[in-house]
């Protein structure tokens, strides 16, 4: 059962094609896998080889290209006929001799489309400069240009529906949050909480499963807190330690990201006075967001609410968030950033990420909100504060984390 009526995938399609024409792109292959999952429906772990939806500015239906064992996937999970599911021999995956873009040029010349304007996702994961080079030669009378972010740009805009994932993600992160901060204990180990918090987010709430994260749950601890995007090792908490805990619950492939710092006993006395300045710095910001701002704006905010106390963030704030597949849940289109002038539009969604780090410690404390008709709301509920917990807490008899 596809998660959106056909009605709203055909809307996107034309929104996609809007953006098409003021590139002057006629034909759009679209090769990041949540793009495709956007316009189509389709979801498969399949990414790790060569597929596409081909968009025809001129047809009201794409085209599916991709493994012939994936081929079944496609037609069960997305809205498009049988009939423009077009599938390559398994003989062209992970060859030095054949590749998939050879078969794909091959189609796009046999229906008709090899002298056209072809639009490509120059800058996305999972179109190599391989797959450029060979679609190049395999369609020498095409125009090639960069369609890179066409449809990221329309995904920025959330439908009802979306919006509704969303929150499902958001109850789904909140729990994860909790139960993994519960184990954030002296003795226990790193990659045993990582567990915990990986199960909470699948297994999901009494109401909603959950779905995998395109990011793994991030779990510096100690003076590791100072490196952003660590994930979890086999050492064992301390007392006296913090703990930074940046996670996402997924639904439908929707993420909307938590972050939270966990002192395990008394904080330290530099965390105890950032604490406040980041909590401010989200209240601040979070009060003037509403349609028609930029995110250079927000971040203008942030930027004169640190600058009181002495402190600059050479990082961007945060980013647009919403669907997507591994390696990242941002949308790679709006950053809040200075000089950033994306306006910001009702269901617009944001992960407003104010983390600061030092040279031995950090701090994460982060909130994931859409922009309403007159402000802003955040998605999930977990206490906006530094997470102070007692050191001991192992209540089974083998010193498993209970």
């Amino acid at each position: 059962m596809l998660p959106f009526d056909i009605v709203e995938y055909q809307h996107r399609l034309r929104e996609t094609k809007k953006w098409m024409e003021k590139e002057g792109i006629e034909v759009l292959l679209v090769t990041d896998p949540a793009n495709m999952n956007y316009l189509s429906g389709y979801d498969a772990w399949s990414f790790y080889v060569h597929q596409m939806l081909v968009i025809i500015i001129d047809e009201s239906q794409p085209l599916w290209i991709g493994r012939l064992q994936d081929a079944k996937g496609a037609k069960s999970t997305t809205w498009i006929y049988d009939e423009n599911v077009i599938a390559y021999p398994d003989y062209y995956v992970h060859s030095d001799i054949y590749h998939p873009m050879d078969f794909i040029a091959e189609i796009i010349t046999q229906i008709g489309l090899g002298n056209r304007h072809i639009g490509v996702e120059k800058d996305c994961y999972y179109f190599t400069a391989k797959a450029y080079d060979r679609l190049q030669k395999g369609l020498p009378n095409a125009t090639f240009k960069d369609g890179d972010l066409i449809v990221n740009r329309v995904r920025m805009i959330k439908s009802d529906q979306e919006i509704e994932y969303m929150r499902r993600a958001a109850a789904i992160a909140d729990q994860a949050m909790y139960k993994g901060v519960e184990t954030i204990r002296a003795g226990n180990r790193e990659c045993d909480t990582a567990a915990n918090i990986y199960y909470n987010i699948v297994s999901g709430t009494d109401q909603y499963g959950g779905d995998y994260p395109s990011i793994v749950p991030l779990l510096p601890s100690g003076e590791n807190t100072g490196i952003p995007h660590l994930t979890w090792s086999e050492k064992t908490f301390k007392d006296g330690e913090s703990v930074i805990v940046e996670l996402a619950g997924c639904y439908k492939r929707y993420h909307v990201p938590l972050a939270r710092t966990v002192s395990i006993g008394t904080p330290s006395n530099e965390l105890q006075q950032l604490a406040p300045i980041v909590t401010e710095g989200i209240n601040e910001v979070l009060a003037v967001v509403k349609p028609g701002i930029t995110c250079n704006d927000i971040e203008h905010v942030w930027r004169k609410t640190i600058q009181k106390h002495g402190i600059e963030k050479e990082s961007r704030l945060g980013y647009s968030v919403g669907l997507n597949y591994p390696p990242d849940w941002g949308e790679h289109t709006a950053s809040i950033r200075k000089g950033d002038q994306t306006v910001l539009q009702p269901n617009m969604a944001f992960h407003l990420i104010p983390g600061l780090w030092f040279d031995n410690y950090g701090i994460e404390i982060s909130e994931t909100f859409r922009v309403t008709d007159d402000g802003c709301e955040t998605f999930t509920t977990y206490p906006r504060e530094l997470i102070v917990q007692s050191p001991f807490n192992i209540n089974s008899h083998d010193g498993k984390i209970s």
